[in-house]
């Protein structure tokens, strides 16, 4: 590593304030790339300017190889080769791995689904309707619903849901044992390999694991290990980031309501809108991260091979040469859309069509039915996942 004169900040640095998305990057934001301090004594470089981060992710030189013992290492789960399937990987191993899973989440296969999600959205307002009040939106609406759709898509049966949800909630807090958190991936690891054994050795299942279990495993073209690290990968990122997102994003729009009321005037302002609740929260905290595979230049600075890096999103969505007044939830915003909340590169967002589709029906459909929704608490008394790797509510008391 290189050295600095710099004073080293330890990060991740608490937020200001739990109303304010961007974490407290106030001497680092809009600035060059310079070291910070991990928890675990590590020093990365943290990129916090939009087009620092974007060119970074686009840049191959940028490895995402979790091989690599260089790279951050941001879970209590120890390094375990392939765990995290092709997101820690590079290419051509990434590409190949990637594009087995990519029909599902094409947009023209999101298009064939909204009805099913539809369906989902309606039934759980339905049992929310039956319930009573205050309800808690988090663990009524927002988990489930992600939950229930990405589950489907794989096959997992709705009984074993809430056992996958704990683990993953457990597997991504920062203030957890490390036997607790190594427990829970275990748990999620063997309950995956269990259904995967079952669905191949049954075969027939019109599921994706069917899919992979019948198209590249039984070929050879994918090992029993590999198909469970990428459905684990899928299952986790198809509902722990969507199920916090959507609590965050009613809490933006109930914290509006004249922009509430333009959206219900005009219900196409929900696309535009849900690109500024992306951009406004941000919720990837400190767990996107990079390691250099060659020396090279990057915002101004001299990147040696090897040198860790975060990628900050939450500082690059509200970077202000880019974002003006960003810290102003405005669902006008024309440049919203820039956001790198699902990434930007050969690593962007598989799910993100998915994700967004998720949201638009969802908010719509629960404020078109619930029109006098309000929260039962005031805003400072709520309560958030601070120490998740992936930011979010832990309640949202709702009444209607």
């Amino acid at each position: 590593m290189s050295d600095t004169d710099e004073e080293i900040l330890d990060f991740p640095m608490p937020r200001t304030c739990p109303m304010a998305p961007p974490p407290a990057y106030t001497d680092l934001r809009g600035g060059p790339p310079r070291r910070v301090r991990l928890p675990d004594g590590t020093l990365p470089w943290i990129l916090t300017r939009h087009a620092d981060v974007r060119a970074a992710m686009g840049d191959p030189r940028m490895s995402m190889d979790e091989a690599n013992p260089d790279m951050p290492h941001r879970l209590l789960v120890p390094k375990i080769p392939r765990l995290f399937s092709f997101i820690r990987m590079d290419d051509p191993e990434h590409g190949r791995l990637r594009r087995m899973v990519t029909s599902e989440f094409t947009a023209r296969s999101v298009k064939e689904m909204r009805p099913h999600i539809q369906q989902i959205v309606d039934q759980l307002i339905d049992d929310l309707e039956r319930l009573p009040q205050p309800v808690d939106l988090v663990a009524e609406f927002a988990i489930p619903l992600p939950c229930l759709v990405i589950a489907r898509i794989f096959g997992v049966p709705d009984e074993d849901i809430a056992l996958l949800k704990e683990q993953t909630t457990t597997g991504l807090s920062q203030d957890v044992s490390p036997d607790e958190a190594i427990a829970a991936q275990i748990g999620m690891s063997e309950y995956l390999d269990q259904l995967a054994t079952r669905k191949a050795a049954e075969g027939g299942s019109d599921d994706l694991i069917g899919r992979l279990c019948a198209e590249y495993m039984a070929t050879g073209k994918l090992t029993h290990e590999d198909l469970v690290g990428m459905v684990r990968l899928v299952l986790v990122a198809g509902h722990e980031t969507s199920a916090n997102q959507l609590g965050l994003s009613i809490l933006s729009l109930l914290q509006h309501p004249d922009q509430l009321a333009e959206i219900k005037a005009d219900p196409s302002l929900i696309r535009p809108a849900v690109e500024e609740m992306l951009r406004f929260w941000a919720i990837s905290q400190d767990n996107i991260v990079r390691v250099a595979a060659d020396d090279m230049e990057l915002g101004g600075v001299h990147i040696a091979k090897g040198d860790p890096v975060v990628l900050a999103i939450p500082a690059a969505n509200h970077d202000e040469a880019v974002f003006p007044d960003a810290a102003r939830f405005d669902i006008h915003r024309e440049e919203a859309h820039q956001h790198l909340t699902f990434g930007h590169g050969p690593h962007y967002c598989l799910g993100a069509t998915l994700a967004t589709a998720e949201m638009e029906m969802a908010l719509t459909t629960l404020f078109e039915r619930l029109p006098g929704l309000r929260l039962t608490v005031p805003g400072d008394e709520l309560s958030f996942r601070d120490t998740s790797l992936v930011y979010g509510l832990n309640k949202l008391p709702v009444t209607w």
